[in-house]
């Protein structure tokens, strides 16, 4: 508790400071989810007072951020999409969504995940991240302009047929579940749809136009139809809070400039008394706890979105522990990856019971408390409380805000997110890898690939296409690299290595010698065999060096064992000289050895091998003889 006030003044200061950086950007974020800019507030305030609370880097600021919000957007969308595009039929399960993910990081830190995260493929994040800059910039576009197609009742109109489809669907999907669908009384099924309302029909109109028009493709596809219906006062507003936001930079960074051209832009349009959009109104007082998550729980409903929730949590741990190495970088400190990733975990989780939006450690707002003299876990709950005032104070002011102003925001963060350094390397990278007649970079096409999927298909699974092909490209290239560093010549033939030189002239030709130099895994299994086939059967002895094998997985294992078969049974002495522990260990646990390879056949060094081999020279000579 002493530490924990040790630094009071400089903690207070740095959270205030990191809070009021933090509350555009969580009403932006909110808005661009679909959840609203409240979503995004109450995100903002329990993700950074519990993540600092239970978290393992002292200085980290978390909250909504750009990444989490990407995906949080395809679960709103795509549980709208389920429920009719009624956002309170559809609340309970997104949220469900988001507390599985909470609870998911809380297990990745209690069984130590935390460490491993750094293994993620850096094309794989980058892809991922450029992507996510995309998305933000398109599907930006038509707020931008204040084009909004669920309000665009011709557009709407053109949905009527379809929805009345939908709704006589649904009907019927409703009587077969509840056995009502007999032959006798579809008379009572016309009926029903007989009775649906025009207003029923225009809210499932509009919730199809809604679909159709999300994400990327949606809006590209507006794209045309939007700039029809231009409205110059939103786009002015947009464009002005842009400015704003890159022109104050540049005068002084001593105040968030994305706070600035909010208050400046919003204060104008509300004081001249211009007709512009407002984003949703934020409910005033305290959150409520969403206890429908649990009350209206339907298991087909959230089932589709395990493995979103999984991945949301993934990157909201790889997010986090990223902007964690950020801070030990700048306080010369050490976080704790799996404390890390529990108190993301907790702080999500809550978030979720109070209709948050779902975040992670967010790298501005921790470089700008630790600046503003943050050291200690205090200064993001500081950030918190900071928020949750602002709330209870100031919610139905925040509810004026012109919702292009917003849009204007997310357009600066989405050309932010944009992973520059990663986009300037492609030419110089090196292409290591042959498609047809041309010579590639394998990080180039994974991070391109990523970069695609993500913007014009699913984030989610894109993010799992890359780590399989990532993982694929790595264990070609190690396959290629052990191949290529392996050989097997006769000790006459090949420059031997150093303790090789004194071997005997006598027994060089009659003994084949096998350099293992890597792991002996599943990418280097069928490079192996080909090695082995390459030993004459007039062999008499073989010698495999394994004092740079340090690996050997089940693939390798069992392909030793099948080339030691075959040697055995063409009368060929096989020695091993330099096994390593966990090689050893994986031959004793099949029986390998002794069955194949008995002890006395296991060489600590080269030197003992080669006197058993000058003492059994004439055995030797014999064996090699019979066969």
């Amino acid at each position: 508790m002493k530490n924990f006030f040790s630094n009071l003044r400089g903690d207070i200061f740095g959270g205030l400071t990191a809070g009021i950086v933090a509350l555009p950007l969580a009403l932006a974020f909110g808005v661009s989810s679909g959840m609203g800019p409240s979503a995004g507030l109450y995100g903002a305030i329990f993700i950074s007072f519990f993540a600092a609370l239970f978290g393992g880097t002292n200085t980290q600021i978390s909250g909504p951020t750009a990444p989490m919000t990407a995906v949080s957007m395809v679960v709103v969308t795509s549980i709208l999409a389920f429920n009719d595009g009624d956002f309170e039929k559809a609340l309970p399960a997104i949220l469900m969504v988001f507390l599985m993910a909470g609870l998911v990081q809380i297990g990745l830190g209690l069984v130590g995940i935390g460490k491993y995260i750094r293994y993620i493929p850096y094309p794989v994040v980058s892809g991922f991240m450029t992507a996510i800059g995309i998305i933000i910039l398109v599907t930006q576009i038509l707020p931008l302009v204040g084009y909004y197609p669920k309000e665009d009742m011709a557009l709407v109109d053109q949905y009527r047929p379809m929805a009345q489809e939908s709704i006589l669907r649904k009907i019927l999907k409703e009587e077969s579940r509840e056995s009502m669908l007999v032959l006798e009384d579809f008379q009572g099924t016309i009926d029903r749809s007989e009775e649906v309302s025009e207003e029923n029909i225009l809210k499932e109109a509009k919730a199809l136009a809604g679909k159709d028009t999300s994400g990327v493709m949606g809006a590209i596809n507006m794209l045309p139809r939007a700039l029809q219906h231009i409205n110059w006062l939103e786009l002015a507003l947009a464009f002005g809070t842009i400015v704003i936001i890159y022109g104050f930079k540049k005068i002084t960074t001593s105040l968030p400039s994305a706070l600035v051209a909010l208050l400046v832009v919003s204060g104008v349009a509300y004081g001249l008394g211009l007709d512009y959009r407002p984003i949703e109104q934020i409910p005033g007082g305290f959150p409520i706890i969403h206890f429908d998550m649990f009350t209206q729980f339907r298991l087909d409903s959230i089932t589709p979105y395990v493995f979103t929730a999984f991945t949301l949590a993934l990157l909201g741990a790889i997010d986090s522990l990223l902007t964690s190495v950020v801070a030990d970088n700048m306080t010369k400190t050490q976080h704790r990856p799996n404390r890390e990733l529990i108190g993301q975990g907790i702080g999500n989780s809550i978030a979720a019971f109070f209709g948050g939006l779902p975040g992670a450690g967010a790298t501005i707002r921790t470089v700008v408390n630790i600046n503003a003299g943050g050291k200690t876990k205090l200064s993001g709950m500081v950030a918190g409380v900071l928020l949750l005032t602002v709330l209870l104070a100031l919610g139905p002011v925040a509810s004026k805000i012109p919702a292009a102003v917003l849009a204007g925001i997310l357009v600066t963060v989405g050309i932010g997110v944009i992973d520059y350094k990663g986009l300037k390397a492609i030419p110089f990278l090196p292409r290591d890898t042959k498609i047809g007649p041309f010579k590639v970079s394998s990080e180039v096409i994974i991070m391109l690939v990523v970069m695609v999927l993500s913007t014009v298909w699913n984030l989610v699974y894109a993010v799992g296409v890359g780590l399989v092909l990532a993982s694929l490209m790595f264990m070609k290239k190690m396959g290629d690299l052990t191949a290529e560093r392996s050989d097997v010549k006769t000790l006459e033939q090949e420059k031997g290595w150093t303790d090789e030189a004194a071997f005997p002239e006598s027994l060089k030709r009659k003994v084949f010698i096998k350099h293992l130099k890597g792991p002996l895994f599943f990418g280097f299994t069928s490079e192996f065999q080909q090695l082995a086939k390459q030993i004459p059967r007039s062999a008499s002895t073989v010698i495999i060096r394994m004092d740079r094998m340090q690996y050997l997985d089940q693939s390798g294992l069992y392909t030793l064992e099948d080339v030691l078969i075959d040697l055995k049974n063409s009368g060929i002495e096989v020695l091993f000289v330099g096994l390593l522990e966990q090689p050893r260990y994986m031959m004793e646990r099949v029986r390998l050895i002794p069955s194949l390879i008995s002890e006395n056949r296991i060489f600590i060094d080269f030197q003992a091998c080669t006197a058993y081999l000058k003492s059994n020279s004439d055995q030797t000579v014999d064996v090699s003889k019979e066969n």
